[in-house]
């Protein structure tokens, strides 16, 4: 049978709503049967009374039929609103909903089969909005427009600030209540979309912390802060939106905010000493000093609480022009090339190195590929952005202030790279390591890019590196750490001559 609602038909077997004739009730209804009265036996040949059929019913399977076309039939009612972009107000209106009557569904497609209709209309209510067109109309006249058409002005910080009807719009929701759209601002997108027009409001707070002054630990006291009351500003602005000239100005309320990391917290983490230090060496270049300077500059006065990890990529950031890097010389696929951030590795090989021997939990590190000789061999870091990363965990008891500078080369001479872990002394680090096995010989390679970076070879190995971890004299425990260095094929930038 067809299912209609307006111009809509849907097609509906009686199989698939589970609606069959039960013959044997049907035949029952209808009286035949044995009979040994001759009256009974002329009525019946001669033809007797009609019988409505009895209709079975599959309730479940009705059930599901009906289900099938709610889902294609039922709409929600939509109500009118107006909505905001680039400080600009636009209608949306009320569209009504419709439902399925799912139990007169089910009744109709029952009544429709045992009278062996081909078709039946389905009852269909409408749900209506509480919202009108003319109720949005109305708004946008008397609210919508009025709101947009200027910006609020803020006082109460270091300078008022300006909340363009864009930034206003961002955060402004109209909702309906009592049959009406009533205005709000939320506060939460207020707060992100308004930030930066926000800063003169704002004191940033300070937590406490431990700095490196005259060569030593201090704590440094945290310091309380300020910033907008955004749940109060969200209620006023909403209240002068409809105003003009100088009424469209809230004064804010301001509340004071304390960093829960207290100057006690800070002078818990007991760092007075420091506990290890470790020193690199590198060759000459411009772009060395640029970036292991500018990485060493993030990293230095990194405090980490116990239980806190260390994230190289983290503190430092991605290695571009915006954050202080150049272009120099990385490894990729056992092949120098041109980079932005080249040489950090360095920075990340000297800051593992000091955390080795602080005893720190070693949570991610990467060794080069190839080995240089002026790291330690087995006992260093590379790392790139989005892909390798130097990542170590305060497992001790005290807090650890990371100190990290350089001391930049010259023509004439090397440069170096520092790191030094402040903290309480907790382990009593020694480092060992195997005898090289595993060995292997370079290959030969021809490039002719544009890109290509003449190098001589050098054989790859395997090498063990041990830490050793002691306390009052006792060795606690030890580990080991496998590491495998490729070898380095001898690049040459011109064809291959074979």
């Amino acid at each position: 049978m067809r299912a209609r609602h307006g111009s809509t038909s849907y097609t509906v077997t009686s199989s698939e709503a589970g609606l069959s004739i039960d013959v044997a009730q049907t035949v029952s209804a209808a009286g035949v049967g044995r009979t040994v009265n001759p009256l009974e036996m002329i009525d019946r040949v001669t033809g007797g009374v009609d019988v409505e059929p009895v209709v079975a019913v599959d309730q479940d399977a009705l059930d599901s039929t009906v289900d099938r076309l709610s889902k294609q039939i039922d709409r929600p009612a939509v109500e009118g609103t107006i909505r905001f972009s680039d400080g600009r107000p636009k209608p949306a209106y009320p569209r009504p909903g419709l439902r399925l009557d799912a139990a007169a569904a089910g009744e109709a497609l029952r009544a429709a089969f045992q009278d062996r209709r081909r078709s039946l209309e389905l009852p269909v209510q409408a749900e209506p909005t509480e919202i009108s067109r003319r109720d949005v109309e109305r708004t946008l006249d008397r609210f919508a427009r009025p709101a947009m058409s200027a910006p609020v002005v803020v006082t109460g910080g270091r300078r008022d600030v300006q909340l363009t009807p864009t930034t206003i719009g961002d955060s402004l929701r109209l909702r309906v209540r009592g049959g009406e759209l009533t205005p709000r601002v939320d506060r939460k997108s207020l707060a992100r979309h308004a930030a930066d027009a926000l800063e003169p409001l704002t004191r940033r707070p300070r937590p406490a912390t431990v700095v490196l002054r005259g060569g030593s630990p201090q704590v440094r006291a945290r310091k309380a802060g300020s910033e907008p009351n955004m749940a109060r500003l969200a209620t006023d602005i909403v209240a002068v939106l409809t105003k003009t000239g100088e009424d469209r100005t809230v004064a804010a309320q301001t509340r004071e905010v304390v960093p829960k990391f207290s100057t006690s917290d800070a002078r818990r983490l007991q760092v007075e000493e420091p506990v290890s230090e470790f020193t690199t060496e590198f060759p000459h270049s411009g772009y060395r000093n640029t970036n292991l300077g500018r990485a060493a500059s993030l990293i230095n006065g990194t405090v980490l609480k116990p239980g806190q990890t260390f994230s190289f990529n983290d503190v430092v950031g991605e290695r571009t022009a915006d954050n202080g890097f150049t272009e120099g010389y990385i490894i990729d696929d056992g092949v120098l090339v041109e980079d932005f951030g080249g040489g950090v590795s360095q920075v990340a090989t000297t800051v593992y190195n000091a955390a080795f021997f602080a005893g720190l939990k070693d949570v991610e590190h990467n060794p080069h590929s190839l080995y240089f000789d002026r790291y330690p061999m087995g006992r260093e870091a590379t790392v790139a952005w989005g892909a390798l990363d130097l990542r170590f965990e305060n497992n001790t008891p005290y807090g650890v202030l990371i100190e990290t500078w350089i001391e930049p080369s010259t023509p004439s001479t090397d440069g170096r790279m520092h790191a030094r872990m402040w903290s309480t002394k907790y382990w009593d680090i020694e480092a060992g390591r195997s005898d090289r096995y595993n060995l292997t010989e370079p290959d030969v390679r021809y490039d002719t890019s544009e890109e290509c970076v003449e190098q001589t070879g050098f054989g790859g190995f395997d090498v063990d590196v041990y830490r050793y971890f002691n306390r009052n004299g006792e060795r606690v425990k030890t580990e080991t750490d496998e590491v495998t260095y490729d070898a380095a094929d001898t690049i040459y930038c011109r064809p291959d001559p074979r």
